[in-house]
């Protein structure tokens, strides 16, 4: 307040002294009539002084700062600026719009890379897998758990159990020995046996045990007349296909039926169709039996003409084979090839100095266990 008051004396001096001030021409004090500075007299400085001043205006409220609106999103329009005039005379005058701040291109980049995650140092391990629950995992039966395995060939049985599988005998031996399989009938067995004893042949019969039971005179025949008789199963079962339990009862069955006609077990064991697993030679050699199959077949299970089953097998027989041959089937089966061609390949064998055996005369084994 006292500055204002010493604003407005100064004023009203200088007011004053523009208004009793003259410049008039002093030639008695100013050479070459120059101007002189002519002061009013005291007395009106005085009455100047003494005047009454105008007392200034209060000043006015401050006038607000200008708002600056917050910055919108980066991809907001700039808002257009107020089209309303300032008020003239002592009215307040509207602020002018201020725009939003326009960011920077970079910004958004900037913004986006402080999101990332800091590049991995080369030091930096990978984060550890989490370990599975020993409730997570699920349960697997026994037997799927057991690795398994290609099921092995015929021809890899043979190798792997050389001592209990045979197909043929000892080369170097000059022996020859028949077998026939699935009798006994009173049809096709009786007319083979009839042959065998007509030309002196020793044989080896793997029959069928139910078979057996039905035609018990004929394996009294066999015995008699010096053939050997092996277990060829209860039913001509296909093995393989059979658990355990099952094919073990296919062969037990029949050795008993047998031992009430012989007298005693075969050694000798072929299974139907020749067909064997692992699990069935391993209990038969644990059980001391003996697998026979052969390597020259005659294939006359197919019905087969004289002359065909006869060339099939003088066209393979050599020194110590084992040829397969049959004595029985079903009722629609027709055996009568082989019947004929027996005597043919009989005397034709026995020309080429070929001994006919029983099997253990050839591998050499007994024919009870």
């Amino acid at each position: 307040m006292r500055n204002l008051t010493t604003v407005a004396l100064v004023c009203a001096l200088l007011s004053a002294a523009s208004a009793g001030c003259s410049l008039k021409p002093d030639s008695s004090s100013a050479p070459g009539g120059a101007a002189a500075l002519t002061l009013p007299p005291a007395a009106q400085l005085e009455s100047a002084l003494q005047a009454p001043q105008p007392t200034p205006a209060p000043p006015g409220p401050a006038s607000e700062p200008a708002r600056i609106p917050p910055p919108g999103p980066a991809n907001a329009p700039d808002r257009a600026p107020s089209s309303k005039p300032a008020e003239i005379g002592g009215g307040k005058a509207e602020p002018a719009p201020v725009p939003p701040p326009v960011p920077s291109p970079a910004a958004p980049a900037a913004a986006d890379r402080s999101r990332q995650a800091p590049p991995a140092s080369a030091d930096r391990k990978p984060a550890a897998k989490p370990k599975k629950e020993r409730g997570d995992k699920k349960s697997i039966p026994v037997q799927q758990q057991r690795v398994a395995q290609k099921a092995l060939s015929l021809g890899q049985l043979r190798q792997k159990y050389s001592s209990s599988f045979k197909v043929s005998g000892s080369p170097a031996e000059n022996k020859i020995a028949l077998t026939f399989d699935d009798g006994p009938d009173d049809k096709f067995t009786v007319q083979v046996l009839d042959t065998l004893k007509q030309y002196n042949v020793k044989a080896t019969f793997f029959v069928i045990g139910f078979r057996a039971k039905q035609h018990p005179e004929l394996i009294a025949r066999m015995v008699r007349e010096g053939h050997v008789v092996g277990n060829h199963s209860y039913n001509h079962a296909n093995l393989p296909k059979l658990s355990d339990p099952s094919f073990e009862q296919q062969v037990e069955h029949t050795q008993a039926v047998l031992k009430s006609l012989i007298g005693y077990e075969p050694k000798l064991f072929r299974p139907p169709y020749g067909a064997v697993n692992e699990n069935q030679v391993k209990w038969a050699a644990e059980h001391q039996f003996l697998i026979v199959n052969w390597n020259v077949d005659s294939l006359d299970w197919k019905g087969l003409s004289e002359e065909q089953v006869t060339r099939n097998i003088l066209s393979s027989t050599r020194a110590g084979s084992i040829v397969l041959q049959h004595c029985g089937g079903g009722g629609t089966q027709d055996l009568s090839g082989t019947v004929k061609a027996l005597p043919t390949v009989i005397k034709q064998l026995k020309s080429k100095g070929y001994q006919f055996v029983t099997v253990p005369e050839l591998l050499h084994v007994p024919k009870n266990k």
